[in-house]
């Protein structure tokens, strides 16, 4: 074997074994945001929703 095909041959074997390891990382939360954001979002949301009903069963279904 030349030693350009053994020194490709390597190359590639390192490209393969980073490709099976690419997105193994460890994160430290399962959620991307935190529990009090997502807790107000809930809130605001939910909140509004109420709001709506309440504004809409006042005003006799007519928005």
């Amino acid at each position: 074997m030349t030693t350009s095909k053994r020194l490709a041959e390597r190359k590639v074997e390192k490209f393969e074994k980073n490709i099976t390891r690419r997105g193994s990382t460890k994160k430290g939360s399962k959620y991307p945001v935190g529990t009090i954001i997502l807790g107000l979002f809930v809130f605001v949301v939910v909140g509004s929703y109420i709001f709506q009903m309440i504004r809409t069963a006042k005003n006799g279904g007519i928005v």
